[in-house]
């Protein structure tokens, strides 16, 4: 009996899928890569479709939050804050079982609303609805917490502001948005942050200010 697909049952298998752990065939691969798949990163297919991924056709009004004023001055003079906040996003989403790029973005978009009320003084925590984008938050959280108490307590001094998690925060939404392949699991976001990111932990808190 011929072999067929492990998705189709029609066609016969080209390619071993490592995301349902059987073999399948090339359309298959093409068609349900993280639609119905849940491709891991290191995916020599994925890697390969990731280098042939379009980005969204964004206009000035797909942006969110767009009052949120970020700079390049900005992003480099708070890079260490920059890397160790994406870290944290990535360590989230990857963290959370079932979260894909929506998910990381609902959670984006919740935690600027909450650092939002948190410049005005007022301690109004958002949540997502969606609770595996709410479980992305509390991890996010709970390591940014940690990592501010850390560089406090290195500096000997409060060194990272609200309005500053802020703006990078407002900087990863938008690169979620570019990096949205519009597939249902789609974690082109993430895999950019994982590639991005270097392997060492951020520079010392000292440098975290401008």
């Amino acid at each position: 009996m011929t072999e067929l697909c492990r998705i189709c049952e029609k066609r016969r298998p080209r390619r071993y899928c490592p995301g349902i752990h059987g073999d399948i065939c090339s359309q298959c691969c093409g068609e349900e890569r993280e639609n119905t798949v849940d491709c891991p990163f290191d995916c020599s297919y994925l890697m390969e479709a990731r280098r042939h991924e379009k980005p969204p056709d964004l206009t000035p009004e797909d942006i969110p939050n767009k009052d949120i004023r970020v700079t390049e001055g900005f992003l480099r003079d708070r890079e260490p804050l920059v890397i160790a906040t994406g870290r944290i996003v990535f360590e989230a989403g990857v963290q959370v079982p079932g979260a894909v790029d929506s998910d990381v973005r609902e959670a984006l978009e919740s935690l600027i609303q909450t650092y939002r009320t948190l410049e005005t003084g007022l301690i109004y925590e958002s949540r997502p609805a969606n609770p595996i984008a709410a479980g992305v938050q509390q991890i996010f959280d709970q390591r940014m917490q940690a990592f501010r108490e850390a560089a406090t307590q290195q500096a000997g001094m409060s060194v990272i502001r609200d309005s500053e998690i802020l703006g990078v925060l407002a900087f990863l939404q938008r690169l979620a948005l570019q990096h949205n392949n519009g597939r249902r699991k789609g974690r082109a976001f993430l895999d950019m942050l994982r590639g991005f990111l270097p392997p060492e932990p951020p520079p010392a808190a000292s440098n975290l200010v401008a």
